[in-house]
């Protein structure tokens, strides 16, 4: 993942899954589709599973980006590692071993991710560090789309930044993110963001990721 460029990845829990092939082809040019699997059980509501991940791999040509907020994530890793994901994204909150379920993701040949809810303090990491390759910070708590960001996050993905400084890590964004907060995010440490509502309610989704991508890389060549 190149530095500079910042990448977009639309959630699909915004599309209309009515429509779901066209909507997929709608943000053909992002650089991963973030696919959150709810379990009713640790975020209060359900999504979808290993079948429509299925469906979405086989339709578009952009990787999958796996976000588990689940309360068991080890039951799920193995079928949604099948689909060859870029990165399986499991949550601080419910790993019990968390070096053993990020070394399980690792060991299906895939990027592990950990995942820290709003009032996960940034200090949990120092351990796993050398075991993950994304930081996803929720901005929002888990759970359902649309939700405002939460400011005292910006603060946040600062302190993750300074500590990740000199690492292969990606910062990863999800929760209230749209074309208006991307800069900002950026200035404090984000390379990746994840936009549900904001990319999937534009009438040209496809144009507001190039432009949610060219205000990144301002903000990012801004701090060179």
């Amino acid at each position: 993942m190149d530095a500079e460029r910042l990448s977009i990845c639309p959630s699909i829990l915004a599309a209309d899954f009515l429509h779901l092939e066209r909507e997929l082809a709608r943000v053909k040019n992002a650089d991963m589709i973030h696919f959150d699997v709810m379990d009713g059980h640790f975020v209060p509501n359900i999504s979808f599973g290993p079948m429509i991940a299925e469906q979405v791999k086989a339709t578009s040509q952009v990787p999958l980006d796996v976000h588990l907020m689940v309360s068991k994530p080890e039951d799920f890793i193995p079928e949604f590692a099948k689909l060859a994901p870029l990165y399986i994204t499991v949550h601080y909150e419910t790993c019990m071993h968390l070096q053993r379920t990020l070394s399980m993701i690792r060991d299906f040949g895939v990027k592990p991710g950990l995942s820290l809810n709003p009032h996960t303090p940034i200090q949990v990491i120092e351990h796993v560090v050398p075991d993950i390759e994304l930081l996803l910070i929720m901005t929002v708590n888990p759970g359902y789309g649309g939700q405002a960001f939460i400011p005292q996050m910006m603060e946040k993905i600062r302190l993750a930044s300074r500590r990740l400084e000199g690492t292969s890590v990606v910062i990863q964004v999800d929760g209230g993110i749209s074309l208006e907060n991307t800069p900002r995010v950026v200035e404090a440490g984000a390379r990746a963001v994840v936009a549900g509502s904001a990319i999937f309610g534009s009438d040209d989704a496809e144009a507001y990721i190039e432009t949610m991508r060219a205000a990144g890389l301002k903000a990012s060549t801004q701090l060179i």
